[in-house]
């Protein structure tokens, strides 16, 4: 009897055919599966992100809104100057000016008594105006004195001491209109700037929300 012997198993590739080929990663990873159905279609491109225009270093910025110009009696009010008299000040500036003024009107216009009321107006505006915020309650006190003194050289002159002093009465109580006009201008614009600087003393001292 002949007895078959058993063939060993080949273990080494069989001559003529050629190796396997190694899969690549995306098949190792399921991507076979998406080809069954259909195949895998590519992802789209993220669009690039638009990239705001640099402006030069140079360049200004337009404005929003353009400013309109102020009123041209704004702009003169502007250019004058803005002094901060004292106390002291205000009452020496206000001495000196209508002093100054008594003696021009006396020399020039005859001693007008209605020249010198119009020339007392503006200087009680621009004491009101010029003290600091601490001496406004001096400038109702001190026009009043300046307006006095000016009158020395518009009052009639009487003969003596008693004379000049009975005029300068005298015009003190004709002209009471521009002593008081003149005063109650100073005192309304002293009123606003008090006002104004207590309003922005308390929004500094408010705590802020």
């Amino acid at each position: 009897m002949e007895q078959h012997r058993p063939r060993s198993p080949q273990h080494g590739p069989r001559r003529g055919t050629s190796p396997p080929t190694p899969l690549p990663p995306q098949a190792r990873r399921g991507g076979g599966s998406d080809s069954g159905r259909g195949g895998s279609s590519p992802r789209p491109a993220k669009p690039a992100a638009a990239r705001p225009e640099r402006r030069p270093a140079g360049a200004a910025r337009t404005p929003a809104a353009v400013r309109r110009p102020a009123p041209p009696i704004v702009q003169t009010l502007r250019r004058m100057p803005n002094p901060r008299l004292t106390g002291l000040g205000c009452g020496l500036f206000c001495g000196a000016v209508m002093l100054t003024f008594g003696f021009l009107d006396s020399l020039l216009f005859g001693s007008s008594l209605v020249v010198y009321g119009v020339l007392f107006l503006p200087v009680c505006v621009l004491a009101a105006v010029w003290v600091r915020g601490v001496d406004l309650v001096t400038v109702p006190v001190v026009v009043p004195i300046a307006f006095a003194l000016g009158l020395v050289f518009v009052a009639d002159r009487g003969e003596g001491l008693s004379g000049r002093a009975v005029g300068l009465f005298t015009a003190l109580a004709t002209q009471a209109g521009w002593l008081y006009g003149g005063t109650l201008v100073a005192g309304s614009i002293v009123t606003v700037r008090k006002v104004q600087l207590m309003r922005r003393r308390v929004a500094r001292n408010r705590p802020p929300v």
